[in-house]
């Protein structure tokens, strides 16, 4: 094994948490030994390009200058690292119920080159008790003892796409299977993180990730059933939000939206509910939340259609973002798609503009992303607002739609934009 100060680090599940905790165990000087089963991902890697709308080519060159970053869809450089770290896709079933395949998956290929001493560490988002009565078992059928033999910690990722925070800044919570778990995961993390928060048990810490998202997602659901009486009242939501926002204690922003998408927070709660479900119990904030946030999309799709019919001629459509949220290029749980194929259906003629996002198939249609200048501006009805994306030409869009719906308050800074609605 290595050398306390500098570890070998595997990470399973490049995407949008694994890469950027790749990233940052190489500037800390350790060793990784990336996994991922997408061989795209391994190719683009392998390439020297990006596929995160958070790296650019260079980031990903840099990983690789120190010679100490390993990159494959095979699984047998496990046999060389201290800690193996899970970061995979933890999403719902069509029936809304957690879905660990791709962990129990992660999981069963990493068995058969793990090795006395190793520690394994589950990252990916989850319900209380996952590690102890999924993982725990799995890993302890091949012969192992946890605590013993090898080493079992939960850790959750608190990744933000699209921010300006610091991975390393973002304290790291860690809780093990036993305290030696417990201690060796704190050593690891301590390694490249500069706060790291010691829990009682993996329970604690999976708990902990489904209760900060959960309260996200009941404050954001909260704001958008503020939506429609804000609208009868013809009160300007967003202006009522940043007036209350002045107030220096006991209140935070939260902002209303077409829906709330990602991979974490539409997706934790119901990991929560479900988990209340087992033990007889119901959550009927999150279970109401969930109602609200459900209905968006056909909020939005009635409010167009209510303002495009008494406001314009023709019914040409352009959306403007169709990714969960600003600044990155990940469509998860996104309303966009789902609004847009409502619009279709309703016989209107839909294109969009995402700088992240060049193609997007919208069951039997094949979308491109329009590019958008003065000339093309004047083919489209209304104009609609779904991502605020940083760097859209917002005076463009303003100064040559007929209508603007914007969701997002994205041309707030503008002087005129008597052309726009807000929400």
């Amino acid at each position: 094994m290595s050398h306390p100060s500098s570890f070998s680090i595997g990470i399973v599940g490049l995407g949008y948490v694994g890469l950027p905790l790749a990233k940052l165990f190489l500037e800390k000087g350790h060793t990784v030994h990336g996994i991922d089963i997408d061989a795209n991902r391994v190719n683009s890697l392998l390439k020297r390009q990006t596929y995160l709308s958070d790296f650019s080519r260079s980031d990903v060159k840099d990983m690789f200058t120190k010679n100490s970053f390993f990159v494959s869809s095979s699984f047998e450089s496990i046999e060389h690292v201290d800690a193996v770290l899970i970061c995979v896709p933890t999403p719902l079933t069509e029936n809304h119920e957690p879905d660990l395949n791709y962990v129990i998956g992660a999981i069963k290929s990493t068995l058969p080159y793990l090795q006395p001493g190793q520690l394994i560490v589950l990252e990916s988002s989850t319900f209380p008790g996952t590690v102890d009565n999924i993982l725990l078992p799995l890993i302890e059928s091949e012969g192992f003892v946890v605590g013993r033999d090898v080493l079992l910690a939960y850790s959750p990722e608190r990744i933000d796409p699209g921010s300006h925070w610091k991975l390393e800044d973002i304290p790291k919570i860690v809780g093990g299977v036993t305290s030696i778990c417990t201690e060796r995961a704190r050593q690891i993390y301590e390694s490249a993180f500069s706060n790291v928060v010691v829990v009682s048990s993996p329970r604690v810490a999976e708990m902990t990730k489904l209760l900060e998202n959960s309260q996200r997602f009941i404050n954001i659901s909260f704001m958008n059933s503020l939506v429609a009486l804000c609208e009868a009242m013809n009160i300007n939501l967003w202006e009522v939000i940043d007036a209350a926002g002045t107030k220096p204690y006991g209140f935070m922003k939260y902002y209303p939206g077409p829906g709330i998408g990602g991979h974490c927070i539409p997706v934790d709660p119901i990991y929560l509910l479900w988990a209340a479900k087992n033990y007889e119990m119901e959550l009927p904030f999150i279970e109401l939340s969930q109602q609200v946030n459900d209905k968006m999309p056909e909020y939005v799709m009635e409010k167009v259609k209510r303002h495009l019919a008494k406001s314009t001629d023709g019914n040409h459509i352009l959306i403007i973002g169709v990714t969960y949220k600003k600044n990155v290029n990940d469509i998860r749980e996104s309303s966009a798609p789902t609004i847009i194929a409502g619009l279709l259906e309703s016989g209107y003629k839909v294109s969009y503009h995402d700088p992240y996002v060049e193609e997007l198939q919208i069951g039997d249609y094949q979308l491109k992303s329009t590019p958008l200048t003065a000339r093309n501006m004047k083919n489209y009805a209304c104009t609609v607002i779904l991502t605020d994306h940083s760097h859209i030409p917002y005076e463009l869009l303003v100064a040559h739609s007929p209508l603007v719906i914007d969701f997002r308050n994205a041309t707030k800074h503008l002087k005129d934009r008597n052309n726009v609605i807000v929400l």
